[in-house]
């Protein structure tokens, strides 16, 4: 099976033009987090000669400097130190995804015109972090998960249409899960499809470290001190925030940045990391990620949706046997409030919504 890697490429022209190296993203943000080159070489996988090398050579061509030294505080980042790292780790969190996606559509096509049929199961997901990883857990199994991200409520309507054969989406726990789940069972029939449990997690409002706004709640956003960036209409993060906001009784028009969209939970942790935002709604994974503040809001159950007779499918239960697996579970538990108990746990298409979902006779 042919996996397709798509990698951006910066160019900088100053006179000459020079291929940036992504290499000195990784080693100033550990800079960034720990203060010590020493550190920053070694998460690099880098030796620290090599990397004070790179960071020297692009001082040079920048004309300005990355870091300095002071005595009894070890390495810190200039302010253009600072700029050069949001600007790397908001391209890799907007653009990753895209060319996620795209190398998945390509590596599909060669790999059909080289087989009778494509050996990986067709996804399309909600952006998260645990599937990811389960997509690199299967791929060093030997098994094929062709993932793109999608919203929620895009990648259950491709599963409806016979786009994928895998759906990712996630819904909140308790009363507000009822109302979300009754939206849900619309692209759901009762008798037609399966889920299969993933992870829980917990989402909420991303704030900037050490919270300077002072952000407590959901109706914090309405302030007009307050800056918020929002997901892409379809996502179920979007229908989390705007299921929320109704409960709350919040209106959408006294909200500053209500209508600025990203496709990731990185992303928005992204800019709010960056100071272009004060505020966003995103799983804490992300901001931990990102160093940032968080403030619970909900527990969510991501799932896995299928057709009854994939489930009968031989590369469906090689996947939910990853799912199952220990390895799985150790990796989950080093996501900031994920949990992987109930994973691999096929249920019914929330029977519960039957009778609210059915249409009138």
């Amino acid at each position: 099976m042919i996996r397709v890697d798509i990698r951006p490429v910066w160019r900088f022209r100053s006179g000459t033009e020079r291929e940036f190296d992504f290499e000195l993203i990784a080693i100033l943000a550990e800079i960034d987090a720990s203060g010590k080159l020493t550190n920053a070489a070694e998460t690099a996988g880098v030796s620290y000669r090599h990397a004070w090398n790179l960071i020297s050579d692009w001082e040079e061509f920048f004309g300005a400097r990355l870091v300095t030294k002071q005595r009894g505080r070890g390495s810190q980042l200039t302010v253009l130190g600072e700029r050069l790292l949001w600007a790397g780790r908001r391209a890799q969190a907007r653009l990753a995804p895209e060319l996620e996606n795209l190398a998945a559509e390509f590596a599909r096509t060669l790999n059909e015109s080289l087989h009778e049929t494509a050996p990986g199961l067709v996804t399309q997901a909600s952006h998260d972090f645990a599937i990811g990883a389960l997509r690199d857990l299967a791929a060093a199994g030997g098994f094929g998960l062709d993932l793109q991200y999608k919203g929620s409520f895009d990648s259950l309507a491709a599963l409806r249409r016979g786009e994928c054969e895998v759906a990712g989406f996630h819904v909140p726990e308790g009363p507000l899960g009822s109302l979300m789940k009754r939206r849900y069972a619309e692209c759901l029939p009762l008798d037609e499809f399966r889920l299969v449990s993933l992870v829980t997690r917990t989402q909420g409002l991303m704030v900037r470290a050490g919270n300077p706004k002072g952000i407590r709640g959901l109706g914090d956003l309405e302030r007009p001190d307050v800056r918020m960036v929002n997901r892409q209409r379809g996502s179920g993060t979007r229908a989390l925030l705007e299921f929320l906001m109704s409960a709350a009784g919040m209106e959408r028009n006294r909200i500053q940045g209500y209508e600025t969209e990203e496709m990731t939970h990185g992303a928005v942790a992204a800019l709010i990391a960056g100071h272009q935002a004060d505020a966003g709604l995103g799983v804490q994974a992300a901001a931990a990620l990102y160093r940032l503040d968080f403030v619970p809001l909900c527990t969510e159950r991501y799932y896995l949706a299928c057709r009854n007779d994939t489930l009968d499918d031989e590369r469906m239960a090689r996947l939910i046997h990853f799912v199952c697996s220990e390895r799985f579970a150790t990796i989950v538990a080093t996501l900031p409030g994920y949990s992987a108990e109930g994973a691999g746990s096929v249920l019914a298409a929330f029977p519960e919504t039957a009778k609210a979902a059915a249409p009138p006779g």
